[in-house]
């Protein structure tokens, strides 16, 4: 994009009216995109309209139809639901009720609406746009609108945002509403189970998900189920036999409890529902367990939205305004969505359609149909869970490789994770899995076992590092390690961690040329909060410390609104990495987030604290900046604490909190459950193969440079990328990636702050089709 272009962006909306409004079911996260419509809008030049009570207000006009301002929208985003309300709309669909909502826009010049909400609010607004000319067309018959009112809304752009907690929409890898959706879940799941170990019980759990079974299907794999019910996927025909007997294989293999999740929309081939009801009653009688329902309902739509969903919602707005005020008569009605962390534009009745298709394959009891629908990831989702809950281990482990596992680094959410599914795949491959206890140094001093299955038992949902990690690199004791691998006969190695886990596997490829020992395949899946090992976008553990930073800064917000007139200066861990301090800054709504990769000066403080000094004069008397740990050695968190004290004397006054240690404790988020429990399958997968390539007159002998990885999630897929080849990728001495995505997010933090800068949408995203993205979609 150059230069003059994104100047452009300031001026874009001028003379143009945007509408915004939530429909269908609400969904938490919303909110961060209403906000995120109506100051970008603003910030374009455009004036912006809230529609109260989705199409209803549309239809009904008036009071309904209201301007919004800057500050209308703050203190909004980490509200659940939607704040301009929701509402289920007979009128809108008969023409009549459409008429009058027409008549309603071209009396406000409105010729722009941003619609949130699930397919059948996006399905409504394809048929507005495609009626719109000749709704004026009658509308001037019947003298309600002048011909200059017709002329001046001569075409209706609509662009749709999908907010919808059952992930149900084709096309767009998250919906809005989905990740908060899973919290929910997760936070049941996670209370339920200790209960359920206390009395040994069984547990059938509802979700939601009428059509789509994308909430149980995740929820499965992060809290580790017996059995999941998914409407894409109905059971075989003697499940009821299958299933008792897993459960009791569960129970003999020492577990205390059973859980089994169903979606409320499952059933059997014939199309015949599966109730949690007939379920508990079926293990009732079979088994005689002590078997407990629990419907979730509605709290799944409530609760504040996670981080994931105040950015992706904040994201998604700011793409919106671009797509509309960028619309001509002839670009299609567009969905903007989310692909891996891309944002992309999709027209919006090719995702209708795939939606539809998947509804209809299921009717027509073409399952394996459906499943393809729903994209890749859908189905590796699917893949993990049916490896992990059906397959039974070899009970012989002839013709097996030892495989060991470990954590290095800073303990992160979500290790636990990756080591259970890394374990249990390795056993179910017919492997020998070895977990090593305290990192290299436990590798050098050979605090090595042997892991069976139960060993990891119950691991999904445990913060930190049950292993034990350490920041020890293996270089020193490279002797120590060769003797340990000789003496456990280790053929490949696991390796879960941070920054330390990358630089420790390029001290092994270094040090193969002297020892023979070290060649063997090794793979290192990305572990820690600050995200910032070369070769990935995300890393296990991030996603947890975002949302634990996130609540932190709610309850600071909170507090500083009601004392007014204050500022919080916030510390947030990462290193080098400001990637914690920019995304919680979007999902918390910041004024500022101070970064190493992005150098600032005094004169960039001076304008951050004049910057608050007219925010206090208006009705937003509070301020929130973060400062990522080790941005600048000077211009530390006690400096900036002291400039603002001095700079803000008489207008407001300041606060500092240091986050420190908690950002690398608590449960793991079903993000980081998920995404831990994938990349230690799809590790084990890779590893397998590779011991087996590396055969040779009876050993194991690795020597190439891919047979050294790191295990990243890029764009839209998960790689393996040689450590060797990341080397000119990565700044060594500030441990950090030399070229880092979330940058390009940084823009949208200033403007949802109001700083007048330039919109530097060069990652922009241009319409895509549907069906070719099918293909190459991103495989998480």
């Amino acid at each position: 994009m150059t230069h003059e272009e994104h100047h452009a962006a300031k001026t874009l909306g001028i003379g143009k009216a945007i509408a915004v409004l939530t429909s269908g079911g609400d969904a938490q996260g919303m909110n961060a995109a209403v906000r995120a419509v109506v100051r970008v809008g603003i910030f374009t030049g455009a004036r912006v309209f809230f529609v109260h009570e989705g199409y209803q207000g549309l239809v009904d006009g008036g009071d309904h139809i209201r301007e919004a301002t800057w500050e209308s929208v703050s203190m909004m985003l980490q509200l659940g639901g939607t704040v301009i309300g929701s509402a289920r709309c007979k009128d809108f669909r008969e023409r009549e009720g459409r008429l009058r909502a027409a008549y309603n826009l071209v009396k406000r010049g409105i010729t722009n609406l941003c619609v949130i909400g699930g397919d059948g609010s996006l399905t409504g607004a394809d048929t507005f746009r495609s009626e719109w000319s000749d709704l004026l067309n009658d509308l001037q018959k019947a003298g309600k609108i002048t011909d200059e009112e017709a002329t001046k809304s001569s075409y209706l752009n609509i662009v749709g945002l999908v907010g919808s907690i059952d992930n149900d929409f084709c096309g767009t890898d998250m919906t809005i509403g989905t990740d908060s959706a899973l919290h929910r879940i997760i936070e049941i799941v996670d209370a339920i189970t200790t209960t359920a170990q206390s009395h040994q019980r069984t547990f059938v759990l509802e979700v939601m998900g009428r059509h789509c079974g994308y909430l149980a299907l995740v929820t499965s794999l992060s809290c580790g189920a017996d059995w999941v019910f998914i409407p894409e996927c109905p059971p075989d025909d003697d499940w009821e036999e299958h299933l008792c007997r897993r459960l009791s294989e569960t129970r003999t293999r020492g577990s205390r409890l059973n859980i089994i999740i169903v979606a409320e929309g499952a059933i059997d081939k014939n199309g015949k529902s599966i109730t949690s009801e007939d379920i508990k009653n079926l293990v009732v009688k079979r088994l005689g367990y002590d078997t407990r329902v629990t419907v979730l309902g509605h709290v799944q739509r409530g609760g504040t939205p996670s981080a994931f969903d105040r950015i992706l919602g904040s994201r998604m707005g700011v793409e919106a305004v671009m797509a509309l005020l960028e619309g001509t008569p002839d670009t299609p009605a567009c969905v903007v969505s989310l692909s891996g962390n891309q944002a992309v534009r999709l027209p919006l009745m090719e995702c209708v359609q795939v939606t539809k298709d998947v509804t209809k394959a299921m009717d027509e009891k073409k399952f394996d149909e459906a499943m393809k629908l729903r994209g890749r990831s859908f189905m590796n989702n699917w893949e993990v869970y049916k490896l992990l809950a059906h397959v039974r281990p070899p009970v012989s482990k002839s013709g097996s490789h030892t495989v060991a596992v470990m954590n290095v680094g800073a303990p992160a959410a979500g290790m636990n994770a990756a080591v259970r599914s890394t374990v249990r795949i390795g056993l179910i491959q017919g492997n020998r899995v070895l977990v090593v206890h305290d990192g290299f140094e436990g590798l050098a001093k050979g605090q090595i076992e042997e892991a069976g299955w139960s060993y990891v038992g119950g691991w999904t949902g445990q913060g930190g590092s049950k292993l034990g990690t350490k920041r020890t690199l293996p270089k020193k004791s490279f002797e120590q390690i060769s003797a340990n691998i000789t003496k456990f006969n280790i053929q490949g190695l696991v390796i879960i961690g941070g920054f330390e886990a990358y630089t420790g596997g390029l001290e092994l490829m270094e040090g193969r040329k002297q020892f023979d020992e070290l060649c063997i395949p090794f793979v290192v899946i990305p572990a820690t909060v600050s995200n910032n090992v070369p070769g990935s976008d995300f890393s296990i553990g991030a996603d947890t410390a975002l949302n634990t930073i996130c609540t932190t800064c709610d309850r600071i917000k909170q507090s500083a609104a009601g004392t007014k007139r204050r500022v919080f200066i916030i510390e947030t861990m990462g290193g080098y990495c400001g990637y914690l301090a920019t995304m919680a800054g979007l999902a918390a709504g910041a004024d500022a987030a101070y970064i190493f990769e992005e150098p600032f000066t005094i004169r960039d403080l001076q304008a951050n604290v004049e910057h608050l000094v007219q925010k206090m004069k208006t009705t937003v008397k509070r301020g929130l900046v973060l400062r990522n740990e080790k941005c600048n050695e000077n211009y530390t968190t006690d400096f900036i604490f002291n400039l603002y004290s001095e700079e803000g004397k008489g207008i407001f006054d300041s606060r500092k909190n240091v986050l420190g240690h908690m950002q690398q404790g608590g449960s793991p988020t079903p993000f980081d459950r998920n995404f831990a429990t994938k990349m230690g399958a799809k590790a084990m997968n890779w590893m397998s193969g590779k011991i087996k390539e590396s055969y040779r007159n009876g050993r194991i002998f690795a020597n190439t440079p891919d047979s050294g990885c790191v295990l990243g999630m890029r764009k839209r897929a998960l790689v393996f990328q040689p450590v060797t080849e990341l080397k000119d990728q990565t700044d060594f001495e500030h441990r950090i990636p030399k070229e880092q995505w979330w940058l390009k997010l940084r823009p949208i933090l200033k403007i949802l702050a109001k700083y007048e800068i330039d919109l530097d949408t060069s990652d922009h995203a241009h319409l895509e089709h549907i069906n070719r993205k099918r293909s190459g979609e991103a495989a998480v």
